[in-house]
Order: C-alpha cells, then sequence, then structure tokens
C-alpha cells in the first residue's frame, strides 16, 4: 500500500518546525555571506548544526523506511534543495521513486523448526535465529536438508569454490560470514586481512539464489560479522526491506547464532569447529548435514513507495558541464521501533550527519559552481541493504559513463577536529592522488591505511557506484585529533555502544569542528574532481574499472 503524508496537518507540523528551527540557519546566512564571498566554498558550521538537530530530533521519529518519519524527511530535502537553489535532477522534480518490499516475519504464526537427530532443536525466534522471506512471498512451507557449504563462494580469480561436487538446489546451505582468512603460503588471499564482498552477506545471500538453493541462514559471530547479535536482532525484528520487482533472493533468509549452530551440528553428528577449519582450505567439500527445515514459515507483506532526493548545480563549462560530480548520503535510519520508554531511533551520528553535510555543503556549491555539474544526492534505505543506491545505479539520473566520481558520507566525526582524514578505497582510482593533494591544501595528511576487517568499502552507499564503473569511495573522519588525543579517540570509539541504538541522539554540546572539516574536505575534493581536465580513472587491474571499460 502507497504510504502517503501529505495531509495539510502534517505540512502544518513541517512549517511550524521550521519557522521553530532555522532562526538560527537565517541568522547564520546573512551573517556569513560576506565571508563566504571572500573566501570561496565554505561549509558553515551553524547551517549543518541547525539541519542535523532537527533531522536527529524526535519530530523526524529516525527517518524511518517505510514510516511517517521517513516521508517528513523526503519533503524536508526536497524543501530544502529548493531553498538552496539546487535545480531538479530527474525532469521538474527532486525525486526518484523507489518501489520496495516491507517485510515483516511472523514468528508466532509460523511453524518453522531445526530438525537433527529426530529432533526439533529447543530455539527461539530472535534469541537463537532470525529469518524472512527473501523473494517478498507472504507464505513458504519447508521440508528441505540442511547442507554446510563453508563460506559459499564461488570466485574464479581466487580458484575458490565451495559448491564444487555438491548440488545444492531446493536445500537449505548453511554458510559463515566474512571470507577465507590469509595464510603464511597465501598471505594476500581474499585481501589478506581484509573483508572483500565475497564476505558480505549480502553476497552470501546473492550466491545462494544462483546456485539454486531454496535457502540460505548464515552462522553469526561478532569477529566474523563485526557487529553483535543485538544488530541483527534490531534488523530482523522488525520490517525488513527489498527492492520491490527485482530480482527476487531465495524464499529463506536468516542468521543463527554461534552457540544455535553448534547445537545443530552436534546433534547432526558433526563438529562445527572441524568443518570451519577444514572450510578455510581451497579442497573443502561441502557437507550434507542429517538435518532438515520443516514447518511453515509466514511474514506480512506491504509495497512502499520512498524516494532518493537528487538536485544539481549546472557545470559552467560548455563541453564539461554534461559531467557530474556526485555527492551523497543516505537519509534513513531504523525509524520507530519496539515498545520501550524510547521507541525511536533518532541516527544523529548515523546518518544525520551526513544528510545535514550535503545540505550545508550544496549552500555552498549553488554560490560557487564549478566547470562539470555537481550533484547532490540523498539515497532511501540503505540501512536495509543500500536500496536506494542500488536503485539509483540501475536507474541513473545522470549517465554513468558521464559521471566523473561519486563522494560518499556516512556517519561524520561529531568529535573535534583532526590532523588526518580517511580515504580508504580512493586509492583504486585517481581519486586517491587528488584527496592527497586537496588534504595538503587544507593542512591535513590522509589516515594511515588499515586492513579493511569489516569491509567497510562494500557496506556504504558509493558500492553502488563503484560496481557500475564509477569512481567512489567514502570519506570517513580522521583518527589523529587535534585536541586531548585520549579523551578524543576514547569518544570515538565510545560510539560504538550507540551504534543502531536508541542512543545515537543528538548532543547539543557537540563540537562539530571535526564534522565541518570532514564536509569541507569532501566539498573540496568534488570541486577538484568538477574542475579538473579530465575524469578520474580506475588503476589498471581493478576489478570495478572492467565496469568502466563497458
Amino acid at each position: 500500500m502507497k504510504q502517503s503524508i501529505k495531509s495539510t496537518a502534517v505540512k502544518s507540523i513541517i512549517a511550524v518546525s521550521l519557522v521553530a528551527a532555522f532562526p538560527m540557519l537565517a541568522t547564520a546566512q546573512i551573517a556569513t555571506a560576506k565571508a563566504v564571498t571572500q573566501k570561496g566554498a565554505q561549509v558553515q558550521e551553524p547551517i549543518l548544526r541547525a539541519h542535523l538537530s532537527l533531522l536527529a530530533s524526535d519530530l523526524f521519529e529516525g527517518r524511518g523506511t517505510g514510516q511517517r518519519g521517513g516521508d517528513l524527511t523526503v519533503q524536508y530535502l526536497e524543501s530544502q534543495s529548493q531553498v538552496v537553489g539546487l535545480k531538479p535532477a530527474n525532469g521538474n522534480s527532486f525525486r526518484q521513486l523507489v518501489k520496495i518490499a516491507g517485510v515483516k516475519s511472523l514468528p508466532e504464526q509460523s511453524s518453522a523448526q531445526l530438525v537433527a537427530g529426530g529432533k526439533a532443536l529447543d530455539i527461539s525466534f530472535g534469541k537463537d535465529w532470525v529469518w524472512a522471506p527473501g523473494d517478498a512471498v507472504a507464505e513458504h512451507k519447508f521440508d528441505h536438508d540442511l547442507v554446510f557449504v563453508g563460506y559459499g563462494i564461488t570466485a574464479p580469480e581466487e580458484k575458490w569454490n565451495d559448491f564444487k561436487n555438491v548440488d545444492v538446489k531446493n536445500k537449505i546451505v548453511i554458510m559463515m560470514v566474512n571470507d577465507p582468512q590469509p595464510t603464511a603460503e597465501e598471505p594476500n588471499r581474499f585481501a589478506g586481512k581484509a573483508l572483500t564482498y565475497y564476505g558480505r552477506w549480502t553476497y552470501k545471500f546473492e550466491e545462494a539464489k544462483r546456485q539454486g538453493a531454496a535457502g540460505v541462514l548464515l552462522i553469526h559471530t561478532t569477529p566474523s560479522a563485526s557487529y553483535g547479535w543485538s544488530v541483527v536482532q534490531n534488523s530482523w525484528l522488525n520490517e525488513r526491506f527489498q527492492l520491490d520487482g527485482a530480482a527476487p533472493g531465495t524464499g529463506l533468509q536468516g542468521w543463527m547464532t554461534e552457540d544455535t549452530a553448534r547445537n545443530l551440528f552436534a546433534a547432526a553428528g558433526q563438529d562445527l569447529d572441524k568443518l570451519r577449519a577444514a572450510a578455510e582450505k581451497k579442497d573443502f567439500q561441502a557437507v550434507p548435514l542429517q538435518a532438515k527445515l520443516t514447518g511453515e514459515t509466514k511474514a506480512a507483506i506491504r509495497r512502499v513507495e520512498q524516494y532518493n532526493i537528487a538536485g544539481v548545480v549546472p557545470g559552467t563549462d560548455p563541453k564539461l558541464k554534461d559531467e557530474v560530480v556526485i555527492y551523497s548520503a543516505h537519509w534513513d535510519h531504523l525509524g520507530k521501533q519496539g515498545s520501550g520508554a524510547d521507541t525511536i531511533y533518532n541516527g544523529a551520528v548515523d546518518n544525520g550527519s551526513g544528510t545535514a553535510a550535503l545540505l550545508a555543503m550544496a549552500k555552498e556549491a549553488v554560490a560557487h559552481p564549478t566547470k562539470r555539474s555537481q550533484m547532490f544526492l540523498w539515497v532511501a534505505a540503505e540501512e536495509q541493504g543500500l536500496l536506494g543506491s542500488a536503485l539509483y545505479g540501475a536507474q541513473p539520473l545522470w549517465p554513468l559513463d558521464k559521471t566523473a566520481a561519486n563522494l560518499n558520507l556516512d556517519s561524520l566525526n561529531f568529535v573535534g577536529m583532526t590532523r588526518d582524514i580517511g580515504t580508504q578505497g580512493s586509492e583504486r582510482t585517481d581519486l586517491g592522488a587528488m584527496a592527497a593533494k586537496v588534504a595538503k591544501t587544507m593542512g591535513m595528511q590522509i589516515a594511515k591505511a588499515e586492513p579493511d576487517l569489516a569491509g567497510g568499502y562494500f557496506r556504504s552507499d558509493h558500492f553502488n557506484f563503484a560496481k557500475n564503473g564509477v569512481p567512489a569511495f567514502s570519506i570517513e573522519g580522521g583518527r589523529e585529533f587535534l585536541k586531548d588525543q585520549a579523551a578524543s579517540t576514547a569518544k570515538a570509539k565510545a560510539y560504538g555502544e550507540r551504534y543502531h541504538q536508541v542512543t545515537d541522539e543528538f548532543d547539543p554540546s557537540w563540537d562539530l569542528s571535526g564534522m565541518v572539516q570532514q564536509a569541507q574536505f569532501t566539498l573540496n575534493l568534488g570541486r577538484e574532481v568538477a574542475n579538473s581536465p579530465k575524469m578520474p580513472a580506475w588503476k589498471p587491474g581493478d576489478a570495478f574499472g572492467k565496469a568502466r571499460a563497458k
């Protein structure tokens, strides 16, 4: 069912909120207009702060996909794009429709169970395992054998195939997350200690479908997933979303805790640890388990319409204006969930910060255009699997071969200014050298590269540009703080406890100088790309460069 909030009452709420929240914004614009003219495109902290404090307030209800707060956010971004002077990127509209299917598992109406050794495991939904249909079909019946397929990876360039000599059609495959670890003999296999796309849960589900499996269950561990079971619960106990009309997934997708997997394998006469050790080798053979998934799963399905918001600053060069640099950030968070004292997942850092930063950057870009055009793109449903950016990659508003770069912002530095800036992933393209140049002009340096253990390059919206051949990466906050390194580092690290929790709330006492610095670097880099004679290119041999070559 289409969700709409175009009522007079809701519009009035937005109007009242803007009047209340924006005296500071208006004053800041007047006070800084002269300074901006003198200094060039300078991101203004009061403007960024005003947008962030409002977007992360309870008024926007956590900006949930398919929720009232999400619809409010779309209207807000659309109106603010008009205010700063952006031009609609989709004909005469700032909106790009993203059709999504909402899926809510109904475990109390379902009878699905894992059976091994003639007995059903004593497990409960949420505590021990979670599942949902990957095809947006409300009911599925199962009487399917289980097969352990190690990492569930097919990677010809690594000479790796976990599905060799086994037919998993109509089976339920059980997989580990992450990818094979490096060895002394092969220290660089699967990018060494870094996580590749083969290790992402999204790849696991996609590969299970390609192999003809009826379903897939992932074994969760905090080290391999890079987050705790509570993050899985927050996503899977509530409504989940998938692109409607896109290639459907398997009839069942889900996760189980390590203890659940251990008990299941033991009941099936197998040793989980021994099988996991075997799965680290290329000669691993998938192992059919003497176990089944039986019973029926039920889910509530609804169709919703969400929107990407996109506005353009036209370029000034007669030829280069046909090419574009895209700045992106996802506007959504987890919305309202649960029934506790606080049900709003405000998502101040993730990603109210990036959403607000783009608005502050857009104001400056309009006042200071570049040779190439610039697009400001707020994408929907990132928290549901990068859905908005995936839709954009499939239906771009600007030709991808004319898109010079995508610079993405997701969860900005709320602690304070740094000496360095994170550009991991930029080294895959000419953007790496350009980023180093921009950092130097700002008196900064590029943060020391570290193994991408959590697969960050494949977990943000820039990935859907990269896999379509557009040079892209996410700009991250630095780690070398100018003030009180120890205390600042501890403050930044403590955010991990608030990630995807109701406690990710805006704090008026935040020093946003680091956030402004990060936004300014992104805008400066975008301007460098937009004024460069040539578009950035991928480094020779990079896998994503093949898509660009096509």
